[in-house]
């Protein structure tokens, strides 16, 4: 084992720090905000690797501090470790100058307040060339960075095929003009005029930097806490709606003013967006989120870009479901419009009998409704309360919440995997559940899903019977007498004359199966206890949570078996209508179900044990047998 030489150890240790341009213009921003900047101007050339500029208007560098300003751990942030957890400065190492001047030539001209000259010196591994030479210069500080990695050829090399860093600067910047709107930022590339960052407000700057679909689309989030477990803290920002439409997401996240990264939070606010947002389309994200500086860990990436946070999964649980809560309660109205039904389209009760198919007036259209009712005052219902507060269990919990999709087993089992354990999943029992407790959780404040003509009662309700006229003109009666019930809490609306125009919005982006309408219509008249109201409550959440649940089409599988019964009709539009039925199921299972459930479903003791879940394969085991064989 030898000992490395100190300028070998330094150059090592500067490659880490600075990665590539973007890592010195993050670090030389930062020391700029430190030093009170109120104007910070970027200059580069050839993305960063000829020169990067940052000048700025802040308190300037003392000319004593000058023979240390770029050696390995000087700094003026901290002079003990137990400083680390009270900093409210950007730097605080002291490595980032240091590694500047061992991968590039650096040059410093500041003037502190109250001179009549600034000072110039340049700086090679980590120490002065010559003394500080004094000079005419402006307030505060420019530092010139020369040369980036040119003693090092296979990182230069690498960089000099990279198109990408100018851009990389450039969104950078764009993020910190963002969060920091008190100061002026500006970024161009050297001999052109016109900046290609400049921030005015912050949502200006959105508008600027991300276009006018994002900043006409944003919404005010906002989030506080001062938990007595210790989860304390502060959150302000803007999302986007649900009529944003992209294919990346995009988080820019500051941490006690800091710009980090944080995947855990992306994943979380994506999960709630994946059962809003039509498929394959992100959100845009800003977050400022300030906690106190004892709960934040700023030293555990090289280039500060993470930061560890005491209590962080609490923290991420009450953000995301106030994320949840602001889409859900938005003002927007997203309007899903669907073609005209042709009449060999319109909805089937009866596979077999062509002739049972109901009109075309099932074309749903749904759009947002505001309710009359404040939720907040509906929610405080003590039934409804109790009704919500009566389903979880701890075991399954954590399996439903960290699951992953593998695929449909079948018509009603999915395989889902959770840390080494592979299971199958009744999709139909998990879906019936979560659409039950969501119907519990939007309680009087649902948007809608408006049919495109109203339907009359007692004829849906006859397709459920099949026969018995009076049956279903006594249960028609009933629901109209409870219309005004069902309208305010459930958004269930059917007209004085006995039709049904519209239905409740249970998860964002889905849309259920009408085909089952005239058994839900008949489930409503038959199986509720409607003079109690907790249990009325329940009987209505449960025929929605029913009629919502994702149940394999009425038509025949057209992939399995069911392909003899196709052939049998001779009716090409019909099997087009059983593929589109079962390819939507799929999709709606995979992309709307399982996100959903991760995020919203709290399972019932009951699907321990009554096949909801059943363990079908574990790696531990697996390795035995192999290790046997």
């Amino acid at each position: 084992i030898q000992r490395l030489e100190e300028s070998v150890v330094n150059r090592i240790a500067a490659g880490e720090v600075i990665q590539r341009p973007v890592s010195a213009v993050k670090e030389l921003v930062e020391n700029s905000l430190d030093a009170d900047s109120s104007s910070i101007s970027v200059v580069v050339k050839d993305g960063g690797l000829k020169l990067i500029q940052v000048s700025d208007d802040g308190h300037g560098i003392r000319l004593e501090d000058l023979p240390i300003l770029c050696e390995r751990h000087t700094t003026s942030k901290l002079t003990k470790y137990e400083d680390l957890f009270s900093l409210s400065s950007m730097g605080f190492r002291g490595e980032a100058l240091a590694s500047m001047t061992y991968v590039a030539h650096v040059t410093v001209t500041t003037i502190t307040k109250g001179q009549i000259h600034g000072y110039r010196v340049s700086y090679k591994d980590g120490v002065m060339e010559h003394e500080p030479k004094a000079c005419a210069a402006v307030k505060g500080t420019q530092i010139m960075v020369e040369n980036l990695f040119y003693n090092m050829i296979a990182r230069r090399k690498t960089l000099q095929n990279s198109a990408d860093d100018y851009g990389k600067i450039v969104d950078l910047l764009s993020r910190m003009a963002i969060h920091h709107n008190e100061v002026s930022f500006s970024c161009r590339k050297h001999g052109a005029v016109k900046a290609d960052v400049h921030s005015v407000s912050r949502l200006d700057s959105i508008r600027s930097i991300y276009g006018v679909s994002v900043a006409k689309n944003l919404m005010k989030v906002e989030v506080s806490s001062a938990d007595s477990s210790g989860c304390t803290f502060d959150m302000e920002g803007f999302i986007s709606s649900s009529n944003y439409v992209a294919k990346k997401t995009i988080l820019v996240l500051f941490i006690n003013d800091r710009l980090v990264e944080c995947s855990a939070l992306k994943r979380a606010i994506e999960i709630v967006y994946a059962a809003t947002l039509p498929k394959a389309s992100k959100p845009f994200v800003y977050m400022s989120i300030s906690l106190p500086r004892e709960h934040v860990d700023i030293n555990i990436h090289p280039t500060k870009k993470e930061v560890s946070i005491l209590n962080q999964e609490i923290m991420i649980e009450m953000i995301q479901s106030e994320v949840e809560l602001k889409l859900r309660n938005a003002n927007d109205t997203r309007t899903f419009k669907t073609p005209k039904v042709p009449v060999h389209k319109m909805v089937r009760t009866d596979a077999a009998d062509p002739a049972g198919r109901l009109h075309a007036f099932l074309s749903a259209v749904r759009s947002s409704i505001r309710q009359r009712r404040n939720p907040k005052e509906t929610a405080d219902l003590s039934s409804v309360q109790e009704l919500i507060n009566g389903v979880d269990h701890p075991g399954l919990l954590e399996t439903v919440r960290n699951c992953t999709y593998v695929g449909m087993a079948d018509d009603v089992f999915a395989l889902v995997q959770h840390k080494t354990h592979l299971y199958l999943a009744n999709v139909v029992n998990l879906s019936k559940e979560l659409m039950y407790q969501q119907t519990l959780r939007r309680f009087a404040h649902f948007n809608a899903i408006q049919l495109s003509d109203p339907a009359p009662l007692s004829e849906l309700i006859l397709l459920a019977l099949k026969e018995e006229d009076k049956i279903a003109e006594m249960n028609a009666e009933l629901l109209k007498e409870k219309a005004e019930m069902l309208e305010e809490y459930f958004s269930v609306y059917m007209d004085s004359n006995g039709n049904l125009s519209r239905l409740p919005v249970i998860l964002d982006q889905y849309t259920p199966d009408m085909d089952r309408v005239p058994e839900f219509l008949l489930c409503l008249g038959n199986d509720v206890e409607w003079d109690d109201e907790k249990a009325c409550f329940q009987g209505v959440s449960a025929a929605i949570g029913n009629f919502y649940a994702m149940h394999p089409p009425l038509l025949p599988n057209p992939s399995g078996d069911g392909i003899r019964f196709y052939s049998k009709m001779l009716d090409q539009d019909l099997l087009s209508d059983a593929e589109n039925a079962w390819a939507q199921r799929e999709w709606s299972i995979q992309h709307v179900l399982f996100p959903s459930m991760r995020l919203f479903l709290k399972p019932p003791a009951s699907m321990a044990s009554n096949g909801t879940f059943v363990k079908v394969a574990s790696l531990e085991k697996l390795y035995k047998i192999f290790e046997r064989c």
